[in-house]
Parts: structure tokens; C-alpha cells; sequence
């Protein structure tokens, strides 16, 4: 993995007492709770989702502007399912599909296929990708 300093981009997220935000505030929404099933709010498939899609849209736009001047048009839906192993793990199933207005069915495959390669949870290649979960130090926050 590349030195932090390599980075193009960076956000922190902090999820907390039913709630999600950004430290930049231009997210914060409620969650819903495993606890509290009366409770409203973002389910973990439903964040899943929008991220997934939030992602494979940047990197379709992108490539969308390579081959048309429409990338405006460009459009992802991703479906996430949040399922249960024997052990009792979660796994996840996320399906994604992209569209532009325009493109014939070739250039639409070469879009595809270039932002599924281009974004780092390709669906042919996990190994890009790296999650480390740490303990927090005492009352950091």
C-alpha cells in the first residue's frame, strides 16, 4: 500500500450513539440499531450500497470523459446484501450496474469495464484493497 503521504484523498467518519458523520459535516445521518429495531435510520446494506455507488460513479465519470462528451449522463445502481455465514459472520454481496445516455453497447462495455479496473474494489482483483481495525486509544474521540 502506498505512505499516506501518496494519497489523493482522504475523509474520517465517526459512527456513534445511532448516529453517522463526516469530520467534514457534509454527511451525518441516523443509523439504524441492532439494539433498537423501532429505531429509523441508514441500514449497514443501504450504506454499503451508496458507497459502492458513490465510488464506481467517480471512477465511471472519469472514464466517461474519455469516450463521451456526456459523462454528465453516467449513472450507477448498486444492490448490497448483507447476509450470515454458519460461523455467524456477515458477508456481503454487492452488484453494480452502469449507464449512459448515448453510448453504443461497445463503448458501454469499455466504460464498464475500464471503471471496475480503474476504482480499488474491482470485481476481478482483491488484493487492492486492505482493511486494519485497531483498538482506539482510551478516550480518543
Amino acid at each position: 500500500m502506498p505512505e499516506k503521504s501518496s494519497w489523493l484523498r482522504e475523509a474520517t467518519a465517526t459512527a456513534e450513539g445511532g448516529h453517522v458523520r463526516t469530520d467534514d459535516g457534509e454527511l451525518s445521518t441516523a443509523l439504524a440499531s441492532p439494539l433498537a429495531p423501532h429505531c429509523t435510520g441508514l441500514t449497514p446494506e443501504q450504506l454499503l450500497a451508496a458507497a459502492f455507488a458513490s465510488c464506481l460513479h467517480h471512477a465511471a465519470v472519469e472514464v466517461a470523459g474519455d469516450i463521451t462528451d456526456e459523462a454528465h449522463t453516467v449513472q450507477v445502481r448498486a444492490e448490497a446484501k448483507l447476509g450470515r455465514d454458519d460461523d455467524g459472520r456477515y458477508r456481503a454481496d454487492v452488484h453494480a450496474e452502469i449507464s449512459s445516455a448515448g453510448l453504443s453497447r461497445d463503448q458501454l462495455a469499455d466504460l464498464v469495464e475500464y471503471a471496475d479496473r480503474l476504482w480499488p474494489f474491482s470485481s476481478g482483483d482483491t488484493s487492492r484493497h486492505r482493511l486494519t481495525v485497531t483498538p482506539a486509544e482510551n478516550g480518543r474521540h
